[in-house]
């Protein structure tokens, strides 16, 4: 899909120096930023989904509890 952005002549400028700095173009650097973008928003649709799976459980510790000294044994 193609986009098209409207942005000032000099910050579109600056921002190609930059990406020309990390070795990409700026049209590469505007396309990772947008797919980390989408996972980010994907990531915490996941994380909403996995608590309402975890509060919405029916299973049980069956009294176990947590105990920080265990934890960190080594």
């Amino acid at each position: 899909m193609n986009i098209t952005l409207s942005v000032d002549e000099q910050v579109a400028q600056r921002a190609r120096e930059a990406a020309q700095k990390m070795g990409k173009s700026l049209n590469q650097v505007v396309r990772d930023y947008l797919e980390q973008l989408a996972g980010s928003a994907l990531r915490g649709q996941q994380w909403s989904e996995f608590e309402v799976r975890c509060t919405g459980s029916k299973a049980t510790l069956e009294g176990w509890q947590f105990n920080r000294d265990e934890a960190n044994e080594r």
